[in-house]
């Protein structure tokens, strides 16, 4: 099944998005990733998280081994796609776990990477992947959703800390990245729960240093943008 949404399309001018005075309406298709769009998604990923949270990247990398893992689930591997078949985002999803003091294991998703295209960045495309990639995980019969993302991009799609659903890490701690959405309300009941992500997210660093000399070679620069996320991946919540 296809989905379609509408966006105000942006123009780039001066290094700057700034919005079509005509308004021009561009029409996006999300559906499920196929075969052919693998080497698309990992090229437009590369592009996407170049040099964003460290010098280089390895999204791309990560993308390419997911599809393989038992974790991976196809039915949440999405594109967004313009009219004339232009490939300008991705989201892909893995199944994780909870589990509380007593042992019980509750299922849970998680995303990522999540993939716009340079090009098309700031126009709305990850929302509308997201909102309808939540309504076919809902449909499929998942509750909850755990990442580890900037605060700033998920709290507008109703993600909230993982300290207040009293979900933490294998250690205890409450990082501040890690945040947590119900798909149901009401999933989570407040009893302590650990996340386990699921292991499709280890990988080898020289394998991908391997994979990536397949590509068109970038530059690896150091920017600010690195040190926001070294902060927030390295940040946990304390009671005070």
């Amino acid at each position: 099944m296809q989905a379609v949404f509408k966006y105000t399309e942006y123009i780039e001018e001066s290094g700057d998005f700034k919005m079509n005075d005509n308004e021009t309406k561009l029409t996006v298709k999300i559906r499920n990733e196929r075969k052919e769009d693998y080497r698309i998604v990992e090229e437009l990923t590369r592009k996407a998280f170049w040099n964003v949270n460290e010098p280089g990247c390895n999204e791309h990398y990560l993308a390419h081994i997911l599809r393989g893992h038992e974790d991976f689930i196809p039915g949440l591997d999405f594109v967004a796609e313009t009219p004339d078949g232009t490939i300008v985002g991705n989201v892909m999803y893995t199944q994780a776990k909870l589990k509380d003091e007593d042992g019980r294991k509750m299922p849970v998703l998680t995303f990522g990477p999540i993939s716009v295209h340079p090009a098309y960045q700031r126009m709305g495309i990850g929302r509308m992947m997201l909102e309808h990639s939540f309504a076919k995980a809902a449909e499929m019969g998942y509750e909850v959703i755990v990442i580890y993302g900037n605060p700033d991009n998920y709290v507008a799609r109703g993600f909230k800390s993982c300290k207040k659903y009293n979900v933490c890490r294998q250690d205890g701690a409450y990082p501040s990245a890690m945040l947590v959405k119900e798909l149901k309300e009401g999933a989570l009941d407040g009893r302590k729960r650990f996340y386990q992500e699921s292991p499709a997210y280890s990988f080898d660093g020289e394998a991908a240093e391997e994979f990536d000399r397949q590509f068109e070679p970038m530059k690896k620069e150091y920017l600010p943008c690195q040190e926001e996320f070294y902060i927030h991946s390295h940040s946990v919540i304390v009671d005070g």
